[in-house]
């Protein structure tokens, strides 16, 4: 036995279906499309979300609720995360991006109270909540709003 002796194994290759070529083909006149109908026209197919004209899916299921377009949507830092910086230093929002607290500044940033704050330092922010501003101002720094 060598290469030129070598065949697939019987029923591995299998002939292509050539439809609309004679009636002798079995596969001739409808080419396989039956008589009537969208299905058996050329073009003409049925898109995946159809149901036949039974009340589509999503008009069926009901709609709640709505999106803001106009809400603010702010990057928020804690105090705990400020402990890092040492006493009486400005922090501003460069400062934040150079030590990697804050990515991405949507539309702007917001001071949040939790945790606690060791040092005095000034930090400038877009919003303060008021917990944050209080613990600021009892270590004895500032809250500066942009």
């Amino acid at each position: 036995m060598d290469l030129s002796n070598l065949n697939p194994p019987q029923g591995a290759k299998k002939r292509k279906k050539r439809v609309g070529r004679g009636s002798g083909s079995g596969h001739g006149k409808t080419s396989c499309r039956g008589n009537k109908g969208q299905k058996s026209r050329s073009g003409g197919k049925i898109a995946p979300w159809f149901e036949g004209g039974q009340m589509p899916l999503q008009r069926r299921i009901p709609k709640r609720g709505f999106r803001n377009i106009f809400k603010k949507e702010y990057t928020i830092i804690n105090l705990k995360d400020l402990n890092i910086f040492s006493g009486d230093e400005v922090i501003t929002i460069e400062k934040l991006r150079q030590q990697g607290l804050v990515k991405k500044i949507r539309d702007g940033v917001k001071v949040l109270g939790e945790g606690k704050l060791e040092k005095p330092l000034v930090i400038e922010a877009h919003k303060f909540s008021k917990s944050a501003t209080e613990k600021i101002m009892a270590v004895g720094g500032t809250a500066k709003v942009i």
